[in-house]
C-alpha cells in the first residue's frame, strides 16, 4: 500500500498543476495492484474530486472559467456519468473497456498540443458539444474525469484558450466524478462504498496532499512533454495488459 500511496501523491501533484484529476492514472495504478474491479471506479472518482476540487476553485476565483461553455460541456456529460455509474457490468467486461479506455487515454497524450491563444473559435468548435455525452457516460462506467480527453479536443478545435481550456476540464472532471460516483454509490450500495472507503482512504489523504500542493504551488517536478509520455506509456502498458487479458 505504501508504494500505491506515494504513486496516487506523486499523481495528484502534476495532474492538479495541469488542472486535471488523474483518474485515468489512478486506474491504471488500481489494476496493477489487483484492486476489486467492484471499488475500483469509487476510489478513483473520489479520488478526482479531491484533486480537481482545488484545481477548479482556483481557476474560478482567477476569472479564468469560461462559465457558459463550461456549464453546457458539463450539463451535457453528467446524466450520462450518473447513467454510467448505474450501468450494471461484469468484470470482464469492465476490465476490457478499462483496458481500451486506458489505451485510448495513452494515445491521446502523444497528440501534439498546441498553446492555443486567445480569439475566434475554430469552425470545428461547435461540434465540441457532441463530445461530452459519451465522455460523461465513460467517466462514470470505469472511474474516469473525462478531462483527459475533452482537453486535447478542445485544444485540436481551437475552443478557446489554454487557460480557459485547462479551467473547462477542472470543472468538467469534478462534476462528471460526482455523478458518476453517485450511480457508482446506488449501484453498489453502502456496504461496497464502506470497503472502498476503508481500502482508499490511505489513497485519499494522499491525493488530498498532492493536489493541494500541484493546485497551490503548480510545481512542475518534469517538463510537461515528459510527464505526458510517462503517463502515456504506464496507460498504454497496463491498458494493452487488460485487453490482452494478462
Amino acid at each position: 500500500m505504501l508504494w500505491l500511496a506515494a504513486a496516487f501523491f506523486a499523481t495528484a501533484l502534476l495532474y492538479a498543476s495541469v488542472g486535471f484529476g488523474g483518474g485515468s492514472t489512478y486506474n491504471a495504478l488500481l489494476a496493477l495492484a489487483g484492486t476489486d474491479y467492484r471499488i475500483l471506479p469509487l476510489i478513483a472518482l473520489s479520488c478526482n474530486v479531491v484533486v480537481v476540487a482545488g484545481s477548479s476553485i482556483r481557476y474560478a476565483h482567477a476569472g479564468i472559467t469560461p462559465w457558459r461553455g463550461a456549464l453546457a460541456l458539463t450539463a451535457l456529460a453528467a446524466p450520462a456519468a450518473l447513467l454510467g455509474g448505474l450501468t450494471p457490468i461484469g468484470e470482464r467486461g469492465f476490465l476490457l473497456l478499462l483496458g481500451a479506455s486506458l489505451v485510448l487515454t495513452g494515445l491521446t497524450l502523444l497528440i501534439p498540443v498546441r498553446d492555443t491563444r486567445a480569439g475566434e473559435p475554430g469552425v470545428l468548435a461547435r461540434l465540441v458539444p457532441f463530445a461530452a455525452v459519451p465522455l460523461g457516460y465513460l467517466a462514470g462506467l470505469v472511474g474516469i474525469g473525462g478531462g483527459i480527453f475533452l482537453a486535447p479536443l478542445l485544444h485540436l478545435m481551437r475552443w478557446r484558450d489554454a487557460r480557459a481550456i485547462a479551467a473547462t476540464a477542472s470543472l468538467f472532471i469534478l462534476i462528471n466524478s460526482l455523478f458518476g460516483l453517485a450511480g457508482q454509490l446506488l449501484k453498489g450500495g453502502i456496504e461496497r462504498f464502506e470497503t472502498a472507503i476503508a481500502f482508499g482512504l490511505p489513497l485519499l489523504l494522499a491525493v488530498a496532499i498532492g493536489g493541494q500542493i500541484g493546485s497551490l504551488l503548480a510545481v512542475r517536478l518534469l517538463p510537461r512533454h515528459w510527464i505526458r509520455w510517462l503517463t502515456a506509456a504506464l496507460t498504454l502498458w497496463v491498458g494493452l495488459r487488460l485487453l490482452l487479458g494478462e
